[in-house]
């Protein structure tokens, strides 16, 4: 029978903590024996329970729980994704990092502070969820209490600087039993003197394909962004050690660690590139994973799930399938409230036959509704089938996922308001860019690497990269892309 591997948790506010921090944590791991730590689905860092936690120096920052110790959890946010993907706009570093700071205690409730246009941290896997709104600095507040069978959404917009303080006040109220979401929302307001504001429109929540967020990208001018992933989730403590060195030579104060077992070193400068690109290439660091790789959620120690994923992944390779902007899980439950990908394999329980003879694994797999886990709404596509059978069945779904795929074309299938007339609508096809989705539009050309405007994608030089990820001109597809016609006053 597996058993599943226990490990200390530090937790770590928001996934984000300094080059320094995470370097006194190495050495207190390697000065104890250890040779490598994991990352967590929370933004948190896990390693061995073999070790006394209590002789341990760590940062007053970093909270250590042992494996045993329940009702302590991470806070979860977004700030991994500013800068590096599309983002509402208000939503700055600077905001996650003061509403991280209010929170004096360690909270008891998953607590997720999330912008909704980004897709590598999860919308709603908490159970206090903050997604952003378009008005600045408030946020929409969905709860799902670990007894309530469905997502509920607080009757009012939430001020930034209010988040600290409601969400303590909701975890010393979540005692009561409350009739309704509006009892809640009447004690907050009695507990907490808050500057609420009235809901005036829903959530505004597109599907984007999920990111690829490995290797080195373009943030800025002269700036690149770094991300580190390791098939088997277990760090090397020797290369962190030399990494958060190369970080204080680099003048970067933050590193950030994503629900995906891996982590983000934002503000590269140019200058320094060669030196850390010369880093990974010294201590044989691969950095183009395939989406196929990338795209996946594990419970953490499960040697079973991982040995899954990788038969799955060499069966999706070996037929050349497709998974960009798929994300895929494997769990031990089935609990869909706490799924956060695309499709979900679930290991159902062992059957015991005779006394003595277990029957093989089998497994039920599950999809979101249009392959968005943010729709909260899961569909079963198979039940009790044998390992066998799943690449198959993955493979059916992938096709399924891309014939239903919105472009541009039909995701703007609204009727037309007075200023743009359906008639004043043409479309034509551009290229994008299928690991950050950059447009390349040859109307415009791409003036800051020469290209004037009016140049076709074909006639681009072999060469030619991705401005913003410095993807390959192979990792651009047509999409159909609609415009407006100006067509002036008659």
């Amino acid at each position: 029978m597996h058993m599943k591997k226990d490990y200390y948790r530090l937790v770590v506010k928001g996934g984000v903590l300094s080059p320094g921090e995470l370097m006194s944590l190495v050495q207190a791991l390697m000065e104890a024996g250890l040779k490598h730590l994991c990352f967590g689905s929370r933004q948190d860092i896990l390693f061995s329970n073999k070790i006394a936690a209590e002789n341990l120096k760590l940062s007053s920052h970093l909270e250590c729980i042992d494996p045993f110790q329940k009702g302590t959890e991470n806070i979860v946010c977004s700030y991994v994704s500013s800068d590096i993907v599309p983002t509402t706009p208000w939503l700055t570093s600077d905001r996650y990092l003061y509403i991280l700071e209010q929170f004096k205690y360690l909270p008891k409730l998953k607590i997720n502070i999330v912008d909704p246009l980004q897709r590598l941290v999860p919308l709603f896997s908490g159970h206090l969820n903050f997604i952003a709104s378009k008005h600045e600095d408030y946020w929409y507040l969905y709860l799902r209490m670990p007894n309530w069978s469905k997502t509920q959404l607080y009757p009012a917009l939430i001020y930034s600087w209010d988040i600290g303080n409601i969400s303590k006040a909701i975890e010393q109220l979540i005692q009561e039993e409350l009739e309704s979401i509006e009892s809640l929302f009447e004690l907050v307001n009695d507990a907490v003197d808050s500057n609420n504001r009235t809901i005036d429109s829903p959530l505004n929540n597109p599907f984007h394909p999920f990111p690829y967020y490995e290797g080195m990208n373009k943030m800025g001018v002269d700036i690149y962004w770094l991300g580190l992933y390791w098939r088997n989730n277990k760090y090397d403590l020797e290369f962190l050690r030399t990494l958060c060195e190369l970080c204080a030579e680099s003048k970067i104060g933050k590193i950030c660690i994503t629900p995906w077992k891996s982590f983000i070193i934002k503000g590269i400068p140019a200058s320094s590139k060669l030196k850390w690109e010369k880093l990974l290439g010294s201590h044989g660091i691969n950095v183009r994973h395939s989406q196929l790789e990338l795209n996946w959620h594990l419970p953490v120690g499960n040697k079973k799930a991982l040995k899954l994923k990788n038969y799955l992944v060499s069966k999706l390779d070996r037929n050349d399938i497709s998974t960009y902007g798929l994300t895929i899980g494997i769990s031990d439950t089935t609990q869909t409230l706490f799924y956060f990908t695309s499709i979900v394999i679930e290991r159902n329980p062992k059957i015991i036959t005779d006394g003595y003879h277990q029957l093989r694994d089998s497994y039920n797999i599950v999809y979101a509704k249009d392959f968005d886990p943010n729709t909260r709404q899961y569909k079963s596509y198979a039940q009790e089938i044998d390992m066998m059978e799943l690449p198959g069945l993955l493979m059916e779904l992938s096709k399924k996922y891309f014939k239903g795929l919105r472009t541009e074309d039909t995701i703007i299938k609204k009727k037309p308001d007075n200023k743009t007339k359906a008639s004043d609508r043409i479309k034509r096809q551009v290229h994008q860019c299928m690991d950050c989705l950059t447009i390349y539009d040859e109307q415009y050309g791409d003036l800051d690497q020469g290209i004037p405007a009016e140049t076709a994608f074909e006639q681009l030089h072999d060469n030619y990269l991705c401005p913003l990820c410095e993807a390959p001109k192979s990792h651009y597809e047509p999409i159909i892309l609609n415009s407006n016609i100006n067509m002036g006053n008659t």
